[in-house]
C-alpha cells in the first residue's frame, strides 16, 4: 500500500514559519531536550566540494517521544553569488518515528535553515547578553547577518547597529534594508574592530578561514554569538578571545570541540579542558547559570545542531497541516 507523502514548496513554508516567539520556544525546547539527554543526535555528515567552493550538510535528530524527526540537507556554495544563486540552499524530509515512512518533503531551500540558525543567535542573547543594551554589531552582510539581527530583535530592544563587511555594496544593500525593516539607525563601521569595540552584542557571520576578532577589543558586558565556523578550518576569533570571556557556552560540546570556534581554543589550550564550556540547553533547562552581571564578557559558538531542525521542519509541518497546504502523493 503506498505511503502519503506531503510536499510542501518554499512559499507554502515560509507562509507557515517566520522569525516569531512561536517559532522560538520551539527552538529553545529542542535545546532544553538536548541537555537532558533525550535526544539521539548523530554526527554531522559533511561532503565537501572543493571544487566548486562548496559542502553539503547532513543533519539530523531524534527526540525521544515524538512521532517524527527531520533530516536536513543543506548546501553552501559561495561561489553562488558569481551565478547570481543564492549561497544557501536544502531541503528537509519529515520521518515518522514510528514506521520509518517519510512522511513530508519540506523543500524550503534554506529558509527553516535560515529561521533556525537565527533563532539560536536570538537564545544565546536572551541567555547571556545584558538585558538592555542600545547597540548591536554584525560582522558580515550575507543571509544569515539579516536573520540574527531580526532574531535579536525579539529578544533585545537595541536602537542602533554596526555593520562591517568585505563587500562593499553588500554592505550598503544590508543598510538600506534592515534600517527600513527595523526602523533603526544602521552604521556601516570602518573596521570589525569597530563593531567589536562600540557594540554590547556582536554577531559574527563570515566563513573566513583566517581569524580577525582580536581579544584586546573586548570590553565588559560585551555577549559575542559565534556561528560562522561548522568546519575544522574555519575560525573568526582569535582562539585567545575565550581566555578572556568570563562566560563561554555553545549548542553541543562535542560538536564545536570538533569543528566550532572552540576547537580552536581547546587545541591552544586557552579553554584548558573546556569543562566549564555550557550548553545553552543547560541554561534553558535551569540545568546552570547564564549571564550573571552587567560587566561579564560571554561568547556563544554555535555550529548548529539536529534537534534545531526536527523541531523548526515539526513545527512547519504542523502548521500547514492545519491550513491544509501541501500537495500529497502516493496515494
Amino acid at each position: 500500500m503506498p505511503n502519503p507523502v506531503v510536499v510542501l514548496n518554499e512559499k507554502e513554508i515560509r507562509a507557515c514559519v517566520a522569525l516569531d516567539h512561536d517559532a522560538l520556544e520551539i527552538v529553545a525546547e529542542g535545546f532544553a531536550a538536548l541537555a537532558r539527554g533525550e535526544v539521539t543526535l548523530p554526527p554531522i555528515m559533511r561532503i565537501d566540494v572543493p571544487d566548486h567552493h562548496g559542502e553539503v550538510d547532513v543533519k539530523t535528530a531524534y527526540i525521544h517521544g515524538l512521532d517524527s524527526f527531520a533530516i536536513k540537507i543543506a548546501a553552501g556554495f559561495v561561489n553562488n553569488r558569481l551565478l547570481g544563486l543564492p549561497t544557501g540552499s536544502g531541503l528537509m524530509v519529515l520521518v515518522s518515528a514510528e514506521t520509518g515512512n517519510p512522511k513530508a518533503i519540506l523543500l524550503d531551500n534554506g529558509y527553516l535553515t535560515d529561521v533556525r540558525t537565527g533563532l539560536a543567535g536570538a537564545i544565546a542573547a536572551q541567555h547571556l547578553a545584558k538585558p538592555k543594551i542600545e547597540t548591536a554589531g554584525v560582522i558580515g552582510s550575507g543571509m544569515q547577518a539579516r536573520y540574527q539581527i531580526r532574531a535579536l530583535k525579539l529578544v533585545r530592544d537595541f536602537s542602533r547597529l554596526l555593520v562591517y563587511g568585505i563587500i562593499p555594496e553588500e554592505v550598503e544593500q544590508y543598510i538600506s534594508e534592515m534600517s527600513q525593516e527595523l526602523g533603526i539607525k544602521v552604521i556601516k563601521a570602518d573596521s570589525a574592530e569597530m563593531v567589536v569595540r562600540q557594540s554590547e552584542v556582536v554577531v559574527t557571520t563570515t566563513p573566513a578561514r583566517q581569524p580577525y576578532l582580536k581579544a584586546d577589543w573586548l570590553h565588559p558586558g560585551l555577549h559575542i554569538t559565534c556561528m560562522g565556523s561548522d568546519a575544522e578550518d574555519k575560525q573568526e576569533l582569535d582562539a585567545d578571545v575565550f581566555a578572556h570571556a568570563d562566560r563561554i557556552a555553545c549548542d553541543k560540546k562535542s560538536q564545536v570541540f570538533r569543528l566550532g570556534e572552540l576547537h580552536h581554543a581547546l587545541e591552544g589550550g586557552f579553554i584548558g579542558d573546556g569543562n566549564h564550556v555550557v550548553e545553552i540547553g543547560e541554561i534553558i533547562a535551569g540545568q546552570t547559570a547564564g549571564r550573571q552581571s552587567d560587566d561579564e564578557i560571554s561568547i556563544c559558538d554555535l555550529t548548529g545542531v539536529g534537534v534545531q531542525d526536527t523541531q523548526i521542519a515539526r513545527f512547519a509541518f504542523a502548521r500547514a497541516t492545519e491550513r491544509e497546504l501541501g500537495q500529497v502523493i502516493g496515494n
